[in-house]
């Protein structure tokens, strides 16, 4: 059973590149569909809900395209799958055995921890800080 079907993570990664874009510049919907891995027709359809519910905000012309509509910090992960998904909820396991009530309820409050992250915090958390190139010495080899 999935959790998040495709639209929700197609969702989550077209806001994504749209956070990682120039946020004065729109993005045309081929650009974040080929950043994204996104099949096109699919992507169009999931920002006209997303533009609907206020993610993100559309221009035209030559340099039109999409770009988010709020901060990045504002938008959460939650908000977004909740959006093209319509229910997320996990349901609540019972159990007589206290070590898998324990990894239920450990489970529950780390799902709950993930989505309650912005765009912001996302970048934050698991991108990976920028290293200069290493450069290593033979010792004389």
């Amino acid at each position: 059973m999935a959790l998040i079907s495709t639209k929700g993570l197609y969702g989550l990664a077209a806001l994504y590149e749209l956070f990682l874009s120039d946020h004065n510049k729109s993005l045309q919907i081929k650009d974040i569909a080929t950043r994204a891995n996104i099949p096109q027709n699919y992507l169009e359809q999931i920002l006209v809900l997303l533009k609907k519910a206020d993610f993100v905000k559309s221009t035209r012309g030559v340099n039109g395209g999409y770009m988010l509509a709020k901060s990045p910090k504002m938008i959460f992960i939650k908000d977004i799958f909740l959006t093209l998904e319509g229910d997320i909820g996990v349901v609540d396991a019972h159990n007589s055995n206290a070590v898998l009530e324990s990894f239920y309820a450990s489970s529950k409050k780390e799902l709950q921890e993930i989505f309650a992250l912005s765009l912001y915090d996302l970048h934050k958390k698991y991108s990976k800080p920028k290293t200069p190139n290493a450069t290593f010495s033979t010792f004389g080899l």
